[in-house]
């Protein structure tokens, strides 16, 4: 028989859908492990939450570009994994924006992404995606970012109620404009500011500090936990454009 260990591995990959690839086993155990990491945080979260009498959600933020390939792999290896596990006590927030840059033209902000036309495309749809609806819309960016330009597909697939053209109309429109504005300012809103993406809060603050980062037990070591390592910072997915203080 399955351990218990096998048996959530089995039902969390039946969860990643067949075209996210893997090099082999051991990257797929690798992803895990580091889902598990972040479960681990959630649950210590979690529990100081009840501890204190309250039964309220972990909150999680993450600020990422839709193209930043550290941000994919966060979203599809990591993120994804352990809100299968741990939905039910975790309140994500997305914010994708991370390192772009905007101007105003006296009309209308002018967005510059680091990965281009195509990520300010993608960081414009997914915050459209997320102010037009509340259900399903992680899993329809889950699903456009394990793919490689599924976008109109995922949201049939996971957003049935949600039109096409309602969604381009936000896109194009002067509401999208004003809600990328708004990302753009969730993210500048940062304290401390981020300096690379994936960026990760936990309740609203970033857990790790400006010399601290998110580290995992050597595998010697036994299970993996949320460890504070004081020195190096964790090391950057994408960096590129500065950041706009």
């Amino acid at each position: 028989s399955l351990s218990s260990t096998q048996q959530v591995k089995r039902i969390l990959w039946s969860n990643i859908p067949p075209n996210l690839s893997f090099g082999s086993s051991s990257e797929k155990d690798s992803a895990l492990t580091h889902s598990e990491v972040l479960q681990q945080c959630l649950e210590a979260n979690f529990t100081r939450a009840l501890a204190r009498r309250t039964a309220e959600p972990v909150k999680i933020g993450l600020y990422y570009e839709s193209l930043c390939p550290g941000c994919r792999n966060f979203i599809t290896s990591m993120l994804y994994p352990t809100s299968v596990l741990l939905g039910d006590i975790m309140d994500l927030t997305l914010v994708p924006y991370g390192n772009a840059q905007e101007t105003f033209d006296g009309e209308k902000y002018i967005f510059k992404c680091q990965h281009g036309e195509g990520e300010c495309m993608g960081n414009m749809i997914e915050a459209c995606l997320l102010n037009l609806t509340d259900s399903n819309a992680f899993l329809t960016i889950f699903c456009m970012e394990s793919s490689g330009d599924p976008v109109k597909a995922c949201v049939e697939l996971f957003l049935p109620n949600l039109s096409w053209k309602q969604l381009m109309t936000c896109v194009n429109g002067d509401s999208g404009n004003q809600i990328m504005h708004q990302t753009a300012l969730k993210t500048q809103a940062l304290k401390p500011p981020h300096d690379y993406v994936p960026w990760i809060t936990i309740n609203g603050v970033r857990p790790w500090g400006m010399k601290s980062s998110l580290s995992w037990d050597h595998p010697g070591r036994g299970r993996a936990g949320c460890v504070l390592m004081e020195g190096e910072r964790h090391r950057p997915q994408t960096k590129g454009l500065p950041v706009r203080k």
